[in-house]
């Protein structure tokens, strides 16, 4: 069996990359791109810390798909949205973008 460590590792470094990718990036796409990933960090430590302290129950699985279904409808909004600035714009980078500003 894998130690819970190496998972929080891992975990640690999906989420750091992540969060790079959003302070890092201007492309609207990449930010969406880095905010999965760092839903997924999450994810990956419900299911770790669920398997390492009971491994028959399966609530790290349930805390998990709820965060999927979370990500799916962000995703589904958030392109919604860039495609419409797109067209609105010509362009995907939210520094060149003020339209939601005052």
């Amino acid at each position: 069996m894998v130690p819970l460590e190496n998972y929080l590792a891992l975990s640690g470094i999906i989420f750091a990359i992540g969060v790079y990718g959003v302070l890092a990036r201007r492309n609207a796409v990449v930010i969406l791109m880095s905010v999965e990933l760092m839903l997924n960090a999450v994810s990956l430590n419900f299911v770790a810390f669920a398997a390492y302290l009971d491994p028959d129950a399966i609530t790290g699985a349930v805390f998990a798909v709820f965060v999927i279904t979370v990500a799916a409808a962000e995703v589904g909004l958030a392109l919604a949205i860039v495609i419409r600035l797109f067209r609105n714009h010509s362009t995907s980078n939210v520094d060149e973008v003020a339209a939601l500003k005052w």
